[in-house]
């Protein structure tokens, strides 16, 4: 008897599960076509059960980009269908009237859901399609995709944004950007549109509603780092949180969410290892609105975060210069410095491993420089435009983009009838044509 121990690798097993996802949609795609041709015949018509518009979300950390965006179509009376693969999402404990939300599994469950979607327009803040798990289903006619963050549009992993058929931004600078990844590929040209960026709209009312914070003895310095190899408390770790509870300030460390994932162990060490107390906190909050408003400067890497509070609070910020790793990134095809890298020691100061030792200097340079509150409103304007008009115009775009695709239909079916009856027509005539002869 051969006794067989068979065992799958994660990443083999996710490209098996890939597959099978492929070809099952396969298969229920040619079943619905198949149906649809017997009930129908050769002549198109509309399918009854196709969704006008799917927004989809992989994390509850994105509802702050689409509320303000579902928000404004609620107003409008537009159907929609929020998925979301976060069983906690606040969009599900949300009531609307004209918008269904949905959780559809987290992982490869809910890739499964949207490789098989019947869709007219998927609108996400998701990148990915068609690169790994996500596949384009074959029932959808139109996929948007939309930048979360003021930052470049190169800043995602490798070909991630390829295959959208249009993108929304915030800044000319990011459809500069596509457009030179496109012509180095040889890709067809997208859609690109500028609409603004929602949820800083939403952040900025906040932010001129409230009273300003209030003062206190200390200076607070919030460490906000990103994740991965790259991130500023795996390059510094322990000894740059030592040289900050030196400087005498209260420090708030507010990691990445995903590097409580990615970077685990780094992360659970360095809590063990500094503790809450008076002079230091660790922040989770899932809204960082008040974090964010009760600190005077930012240490950060190459989070979006930093640029979050530099233009919507109007505060210095110091950034680690770590070397970033351009190569899992479509930064790496760019033949230019990205806009992020050239802007940053525009709007703060660079921590080094040189200066790492004297980083209270600067934080006092960035806090009574002038300088830097003239370069952040520069910045601002070149990656935030359409300011306040962010829901707004993106509600416009996909109510129009829905209406384009619906009379695209219509054309088609039309053409596809006048088509059958001109068949008809002719084979009708053939046929009067020939009884004639007999008679």
């Amino acid at each position: 008897m051969v006794n067989l121990n068979l065992y799958i690798d994660p990443g083999t097993g996710s490209m098996l599960f890939t597959v099978l996802i492929g070809v099952l949609s396969a298969a229920v795609y040619g079943a619905r076509s198949l149906v649809i041709k017997l009930r129908t015949g050769a002549g198109r018509k509309a399918d009854k059960n196709k969704i006008p518009l799917v927004i989809y979300s992989d994390n509850k950390r994105y509802w702050n980009t689409f509320e303000p965006i579902c928000d404004e179509l609620e107003k409008r009376g537009q159907d929609v269908v929020f998925m979301t693969a976060s069983p906690d999402d606040p969009a599900l404990k949300k009531e609307y009237k004209h918008i269904k939300t949905e959780f559809i599994g987290e992982g490869n469950k809910s890739f499964t859901r949207l490789n098989m979607l019947n869709a007219r327009l998927v609108f996400c803040t998701t990148p990915g399609l068609d690169v790994l798990q996500w596949k384009r289903s074959r029932s959808v006619e139109y996929y948007t995709h939309i930048m979360h963050a003021p930052r470049d549009a190169a800043s995602y992993r490798m070909f991630e944004l390829d295959y959208f058929d249009s993108i929304l931004f915030s800044g000319q600078v990011q459809i500069d950007q596509i457009r030179e990844l496109e012509e180095l590929r040889g890709l067809p040209a997208k859609e690109l549109t500028l609409v603004g960026i929602p949820y800083m709209d939403e952040m900025m009312k906040r932010a001129q509603a409230l009273p300003p914070a209030p003062k206190t003895d200390k200076t607070t310095v919030l460490l906000a780092p990103s994740w991965g190899k790259s991130s500023l408390l795996v390059k510094y770790g322990s000894s740059f949180i030592e040289n900050l509870l030196k400087t005498g300030y209260h420090v708030i460390i507010r990691p990445h969410p995903q590097s409580f994932t990615a970077d685990k162990e780094v992360i659970d060490k360095l809590m063990a290892e500094y503790p809450n107390s008076d002079d230091l906190e660790w922040n989770r909050d899932n809204d960082n609105f008040d974090v964010l408003n009760r600190s005077d400067i930012m240490i950060s890497d190459f989070s979006g975060v930093m640029l979050d509070f530099a233009f919507i609070f109007n505060k210095p910020v110091i950034y680690a210069d770590i070397n970033f790793d351009k190569g899992q990134y479509d930064y790496y095809f760019l033949k230019e410095e990205p806009w992020s890298l050239t802007m940053l020691p525009k709007i703060g100061m660079a921590l080094t491993m040189e200066n790492v030792a004297n980083v209270k200097d600067l934080i006092e340079e960035c806090l009574t420089n002038p300088k830097f509150k003239e370069t952040r409103e520069q910045a601002r304007d070149e990656i935030w435009q359409h300011r306040g008009e962010g829901a707004v115009r993106v509600a416009d775009y996909l109510c129009n983009k829905l209406k384009e695709l619906e009379e695209k239909e219509a054309a088609e079916i039309k053409a596809a009838e006048e088509k059958k009856g001109k068949k008809g027509a002719k084979k009708a005539s053939g046929s009067k044509k020939t009884e004639a002869k007999k008679a």
